[in-house]
């Protein structure tokens, strides 16, 4: 459901106010929750209170978004191959509430779907239910149709509003946290005035510049800045198909106190927030030159017929760092054009096998890194769309020896009188460019070569020099007949 939509229906805004914004929006850019409350129709409080909603829990079947059928399918398979018969046992298994899931099985009772077995031996008030000969079959029929057993997914509309409340624009970075995100990495202060802006727009980043001097770092690092949780669903359901979302390997749940309390067993405590989505940090995913055009679609499972989410889904709200940007097996130019629709218009389309198209809103911070030149990646017309370029350069002199000197504490060594050969003599006579990462290279070749020879780590003349031999190939000299 669009922002406004959402507005209406709580009745922060009416339908001419939304008008008005919608216009002002046309002429003055920006989004169109900024409008309004510029134009004072919304105060900034109660945006904000209205954006921090967590997606409520649904107390009745309509609640969910999704049909009755559906879900009693859901119930039947969570019966059919966990073997759970109490409404408790279920509700938490596919995480809806109590009522929903008697709801269910009442219908269930009444297509003679499941039949009462009694009472629990441990609770007299909680009825055990059972699988009849149809039940055992509908359950087979849905299994058929897809294996995926697990929490009930959220609906196409319930998971467009929630990501377009969570909008990785509403995280506003001061310098501050910048600077300590950043605070690992030895940067020149002109880099971090230009990437706090660049954050807090939400707008594409690219991140350019001689290889080895911290682009994909500083990338990873923007995603630490933000301090904001967002909502994750486990999968939503498009057109009877479901798509997983939530991914452990990307996404990092966040748990309060009482959840922890209540982990991996069934609580009677109310639900702080519809227990489908999962509170999360926002995520921050890395593609690199594997990254492929097929990795951007939905991946079908041919084994349980259910979707996995694309790579950009599974970031939504977060940072999706694109690196080695222009060393991908797809060329540079087919993969932009994959992109230009969802960075101009925010929303990404996708397409079931059945051939059904749908729209999912596109929101993340997407953030290229490339050490090729980006006039060679990139036309005129997309790098319009890049809204920030930020050249990483060579470390000058004085950060190298800061770097140097914060490696050497790092592995518990004095920082070496050769540390001026390597700066004075070893770059300009090699013509060695002066990189970021040659510092712990050089510290780590030296303690692999201490360890192979049995003595303490000691950054001798000796043994840094023929670390330094690593940076650069030697050619075979000209033999002369």
């Amino acid at each position: 459901m669009p922002l406004g939509k959402m507005l209406l229906a709580q009745e922060l805004v009416n339908a001419d106010q939304l008008r008005a914004a919608l216009a002002r929006q046309k002429v003055a850019g920006g989004r169109l929750e900024e409008n309004l409350v510029a134009l004072g129709f919304l105060t900034q409080e109660k945006l904000e209170a209205f954006l921090k909603e967590p997606p409520p829990v649904p107390t009745t079947i309509r609640d969910t978004g999704l049909d009755t059928p559906f879900l009693l399918n859901a119930v039947l398979k969570v019966m059919y191959t966990s073997g759970c018969q109490t409404v408790p046992e279920i509700a938490y298994y596919i995480k809806l509430s109590r009522g929903i899931i008697e709801a269910l099985l009442e219908i269930a009772r009444k297509d003679k779907l499941v039949e009462v077995r009694g009472a629990t031996d441990t609770n007299f008030a909680i009825l055990r239910h059972a699988l009849t000969g149809m039940g055992r079959e509908r359950a087979l029929e849905a299994l058929q149709q897809s294996r995926y057993v697990g929490p009930a997914p959220g609906s196409l509309a319930q998971y467009g509003g929630q990501v377009q409340k969570q909008t990785v624009a509403n995280e506003k970075v001061n310098s501050e946290v910048l600077s300590r995100a950043l605070s690992h990495l030895v940067l020149p202060p002109r880099i971090i005035r230009q990437l706090g802006p660049a954050l807090n727009s939400g707008k594409p980043i690219l991140l350019y510049g001689p290889s080895g001097n911290g682009k994909t770092t500083i990338a990873e690092a923007l995603g630490q800045a933000f301090q904001q949780t967002i909502y994750v669903p486990y999968c939503i359901e498009v057109d009877g198909h479901l798509i997983k979302v939530f991914d452990p390997a990307v996404h990092e749940e966040v748990l309060s106190h009482l959840e922890e309390q209540d982990a991996n067993q069934i609580s009677l405590r109310p639900a702080e927030f519809d227990p489908r989505w999962v509170r999360c940090r926002r995520p921050d995913i890395v593609s690199g030159g594997e990254l492929t055009l097929d990795a951007l679609d939905l991946k079908l499972d041919p084994l349980s017929n259910d979707y996995e989410a694309p790579l950009q889904v599974k970031a939504a709200g977060g940072v999706f760092i694109i690196d080695d940007f222009g060393r991908q097996l797809v060329r540079p130019q087919e993969l932009l054009n994959r992109w230009i629709i969802p960075l101009e218009r925010k929303i990404d389309f996708l397409t079931l096998h059945s051939g059904k198209k749908f729209i999912l809103p596109f929101d993340e911070l997407v953030v290229f890194s490339t050490n090729l030149s980006p006039e060679d990646l990139m036309d005129g017309a997309f790098l319009r769309r890049i809204h920030y370029k930020l050249r990483v350069d060579l470390p000058s002199v004085e950060d190298y020896r800061t770097i140097f000197r914060r490696v050497c504490a790092l592995y518990e060594l004095e920082v070496p009188e050769i540390l001026s050969y390597v700066l004075n003599v070893f770059y300009p006579e090699t013509g060695t460019p002066r990189a970021a990462f040659h510092p712990r290279f050089i510290i780590e070749h030296v303690i692999a070569a201490c360890n192979y020879e049995g003595i303490p780590p000691q950054l001798t003349h000796n043994l840094v020099n023929a670390a330094l031999q690593n940076l650069r190939i030697v050619k075979p000299a000209t033999v002369e007949g």
